[in-house]
Order: structure tokens, then C-alpha cells, then sequence
């Protein structure tokens, strides 16, 4: 008969197995790569990673990973996790076990987040009337000629619309001025925590940023190397942006993995979104890329250059601390939800 449970530290090694059988040898690398990582999570369990398995005897069927948050829903501060969904061996997969640890982890958070699930466990949330997943917005801003190539095309066709798309490349790639104190840091500093209490009500749903959770999240990552910018105005922290530089089948990526700020607040989102602009040109990048959910943030953003184009990135919420109305998962456009949110940028 098989059990679910929470992870106990004697289960690592047949977790790594069941990650080995199911992702392949690069995945269970990869967790106990950041494993020790994961532990040190300040909304976490304490020193314990936040798995639920299936044990069949002393095996390890299925898990399903998550990463506990901390977050706001509509005013409120509910404990959450983000989950990439349960994992199942091949042998027993069509017998329920994956349903079962998606309905155990329901049960035992007050709010949970999906992101680019597999096919199949979207269909088994679909049968278990779990709202339906939405889109979390992508812009993107050129920066070269080389912006608006793609893969899977020509190499003729490619250059072809570089030639074409030029002119309008030129046109919203413009640098804009920057008149705020901005500067990196290594850490994020304990002001952080005043920034989020004064800003946390703009959003009817966000993971908690405070300097604790995000200097764990982001600057203490084994795994990706992130820079923070911090802007302040008048001796007060007003707002921070998180990037990454990286490279891609056409070219090279800069991404905004996070921001905070007031989303009232053009001058500050401006200010940061042009310092990653002017970061990216440093780097000989071809584009800047953005995902956001909150409508404040992507109105600053069109401003600067940054256009909408289609996103590859489904999310799925389900609250249970907190009573909200069906129209709440329908209009997302209040809720704070950006790459480096969760696993996503894992």
C-alpha cells in the first residue's frame, strides 16, 4: 500500500533515484546541487526541504517538489508553495498517485502556484475543477538587429528581417535618461522589508519580498548568477530591479527576473528598466525581456520600447487560506508575478 508523507532526511537517496528515473541523470544532479540551497529557504520548514513522496515499502515511487513562500492575497499574508508538479515512475503512472499528491498538497498549504506544467497534470487539475491557468504577460524590448530573429527560420529570412526591421529597431531602442541614484549590490539590504510594507498593497496577489527571502532567493543561488540594481530618492529606497544576462539560440538575452516598486510609481520603474537597458547594451545584447503580471508595470514598460509578444508561460493558482471570489483568478492584472517568482527561473 502506498503512503504519502512528508520528505525525512533518510529519503535523499531515493529521492535522487526517483529524479533520476523520471528527469534523467542531469535533474538528479541537479538537486543535490542545490539541495543544501533549497534547505536554507527562510520561508521553508525549518532546515527541511518541502517535498511530499509516495513511499511503496522502502521505495519511492513519487514526489512532489515545492518551494514554500510567503505571500500577500488581497491583504493578507498566507503561507504558499510553488510546485512544478508530482513526479511519478513509469510503472506506476495512469494509477492515481499523481492526483494524490496534488490533492495532499492542496490540503496542507493555504495557497498554491503552478508553472509550465506537463500536459498531463494540467489535465488532472482540469478534473479536479482547479481554476483554469492563466498567461503570465511577456515584453520585450530590441536592441540590436539581431532582436527579431528566430530560430526556426532561414538564415536568409532571418537576415532579411533584420534588414526590414531595422528602422523601428532604431527607433524604440532609444536610451532614455536617468536622473535617480542607482546602484549593484551583493546584498539586499534590511530597508528592503520598509519598500515591501509600503508597496505590498498595490497587489491583490504577490510572494512576500523581503530582504531575507530575496537575498536567499536570488543572491545566495548556486545555480544563477543574478545582478541587483537599488534605486533610491531622497535618502529612501524606492524601488530595486533583479537581471540576468544570457545567451539564446539567435542571440544574447538580457531578462528582468524581478521588480519592485511602486506600480504608480513611473518615474522609479523607468529609472530601473532604463539602467537594465543600459546594463544590456554593456553586454552586446540583442533584446530585453520582461514578464509581468501587473498592468501598472507593463503600461511603464510600453513607454520605454517594450512591446507585448506571445508568452510561453502558464501559471495556475489555487487559494485556500483566504475566501476570494471567482472574478479574482479572471483578472490578474493587480497580481505582482515575474520570472524570478518561485521556480520558474530554475
Amino acid at each position: 500500500m502506498a503512503d504519502i508523507e512528508l520528505f525525512s532526511p533518510d529519503d535523499r537517496r531515493g529521492l535522487e533515484l526517483l529524479f533520476r528515473r523520471t528527469q534523467g541523470h542531469e535533474a538528479a544532479d541537479r538537486l543535490a546541487f542545490l539541495w543544501d540551497w533549497e534547505r536554507r529557504n527562510p520561508a521553508g520548514l525549518g532546515g527541511r526541504p518541502s517535498i511530499l513522496v509516495v513511499r511503496e515499502g522502502p521505495t519511492i515511487i513519487a514526489a512532489c517538489p515545492v518551494m514554500r513562500v510567503r505571500a500577500v492575497v488581497n491583504g493578507q499574508v498566507v503561507t504558499g508553495a510553488w510546485s512544478d508538479g508530482p513526479l511519478v515512475v513509469g510503472e506506476r503512472q495512469r494509477q492515481g498517485l499523481g492526483g494524490a499528491l496534488l490533492r495532499a498538497g492542496d490540503r496542507s498549504s493555504g495557497l498554491t502556484l503552478w508553472a509550465r506544467l506537463t500536459e498531463a497534470t494540467r489535465q488532472r487539475l482540469d478534473e479536479m475543477r482547479w481554476p483554469a491557468p492563466g498567461t503570465v504577460p511577456c515584453l520585450v524590448k530590441p536592441s540590436s538587429r539581431r532582436a527579431l530573429r528566430l530560430p526556426h527560420w532561414p538564415v536568409a529570412v532571418n537576415r532579411l528581417v533584420s534588414a526590414l526591421t531595422l528602422p523601428f529597431v532604431r527607433a524604440v531602442s532609444r536610451l532614455q535618461p536617468i536622473a535617480d541614484e542607482i546602484e549593484t549590490v551583493r546584498r539586499f539590504p534590511a530597508e528592503v522589508d520598509t519598500l515591501w510594507a509600503e508597496v505590498r498593497d498595490s497587489f491583490d496577489l504577490a510572494v512576500c519580498r523581503e530582504a531575507a527571502y530575496l537575498n536567499w532567493k536570488f543572491l545566495e543561488a548556486p545555480h544563477v548568477r543574478y545582478h541587483v540594481a537599488l534605486l533610491r530618492r531622497d535618502g529612501r529606497l524606492r524601488g530595486y530591479v533583479v537581471y540576468r544576462h544570457g545567451r539564446e539560440p539567435q542571440g544574447r538575452v538580457t531578462t528582468i527576473i524581478d521588480l519592485l516598486a511602486h506600480p504608480g510609481d513611473v518615474r522609479t520603474v523607468e529609472a530601473l528598466a532604463s539602467w537594465v537597458d543600459r546594463e544590456a547594451r554593456s553586454e552586446d545584447v540583442d533584446k530585453v525581456r520582461c514578464y509581468a503580471t501587473h498592468k501598472g508595470f507593463r503600461r511603464t514598460l510600453r513607454r520605454l520600447g517594450f512591446f507585448a509578444v506571445r508568452s510561453d508561460l502558464a501559471l495556475t493558482v489555487k487559494v485556500n487560506a483566504v475566501e476570494v471570489a471567482p472574478a479574482f483568478y479572471a483578472d490578474t492584472e493587480r497580481w505582482h508575478v515575474t520570472l524570478g517568482d518561485g521556480t520558474i527561473d530554475h
